[in-house]
């Protein structure tokens, strides 16, 4: 697994700085013995791109004494396990408006309870957040998720296009952060090789959902309407990855390095009191039929 992030990672970073025409800065860093967690990473950044204004993809693989709280949520007997924990996760806030945001992670989990085997699960996704939104972006977002599941049964995508709604969701703002992808996590129901073959195929079909709608949107024009328009959505983006995620709560609960955990931030964001759309704009189109719950295949 820990060959396969490497990879994926240095695929996607290689991928995307030729699209931007911009350099990955590579920073390699190690936790040191005696810290509450030991362990390693490569967080690759890449800021001011023409492309994109932030692009982190992030590598790390760590081990600690105790499973943190956001781990045995839904595991209480994991409670208090020594772990090992590996993965890739990736957040790119491109500088058009019109070119969506997207995150992508995959990840696997190993504990040990004392006196007993490892016990190992999976967790990932990918999800698309969009500023201006459109149909065929999301359709083929989603169709390229659904054709990454479907050797692995019938029910995935439906499963994790559910979980993955519910899952990236501002509850106190009643509001789905995008217009979804998929999102699976304590999973390892398929076994050990086959649970980590499909998070694998999940991981590599990443470019494909992505890069062709980059490539649709990258040179639409924008003004300053919809440079602050995207301010403000981004709002929501930081509210969610501080509030609810559960990454982000797992990274700083068990010691993590901060500075790669918030690599997901955005450079630039806003909040406005009470904001109201224009009726019948585009604006007013990316919550009253982008940010629903709704089949896009």
């Amino acid at each position: 697994m820990r060959a396969y992030l490497l990879q994926l990672q240095q695929r996607i970073v290689s991928e995307v700085a030729a699209l931007d025409g911009g350099r990955f800065l590579t920073d390699a860093w190690e936790k040191p013995p005696g810290e509450k967690l030991q362990g390693q990473g490569i967080t690759c950044i890449l800021e001011n791109g023409a492309l994109f204004e932030r692009a982190g993809c992030g590598f790390s693989h760590v081990r600690g004494p105790q499973l943190p709280p956001s781990a045995t949520q839904h595991r209480p007997e994991l409670a208090g396990a020594p772990f090992e924990a590996m993965g890739v996760s990736l957040v790119f806030h491109p500088r058009n408006p019109y070119v969506p945001t997207v995150h992508m992670n995959v990840r696997m989990i190993a504990a040990t309870p004392e006196g007993k085997s490892p016990v190992c699960w999976f967790g990932g996704g990918m999800d698309l957040t969009p500023i201006y939104g459109f149909d065929e972006d999301a359709q083929h977002f989603h169709r390229v998720c659904h054709d990454s599941l479907a050797p692995f049964g019938d029910d995935k995508y439906p499963r994790f296009k559910q979980w993955c709604d519910d899952y990236f969701y501002l509850k106190h703002r009643n509001e789905p952060r995008g217009i979804g992808g998929v999102f699976f996590d304590d999973f390892a129901e398929l076994g050990q090789a086959q649970s980590m073959a499909m998070t694998q195929a999940v991981g590599s079909a990443f470019l494909d959902a992505y890069l062709p709608i980059v490539a649709r949107r990258r040179d639409t024009a924008y003004g300053e309407r919809e440079r602050a328009f995207q301010l403000y959505r981004r709002g929501r983006y930081v509210e969610f990855n501080l509030v609810w995620d559960r990454g982000t709560h797992f990274g700083l609960q068990s010691g993590g390095r901060t500075e790669s955990i918030l690599l997901s931030m955005p450079p630039l964001a806003a909040w406005s009191y009470q904001y109201q759309a224009e009726p019948g704009s585009a604006e007013q189109a990316l919550t009253g039929h982008f940010l629903t719950a709704r089949e896009w295949i």
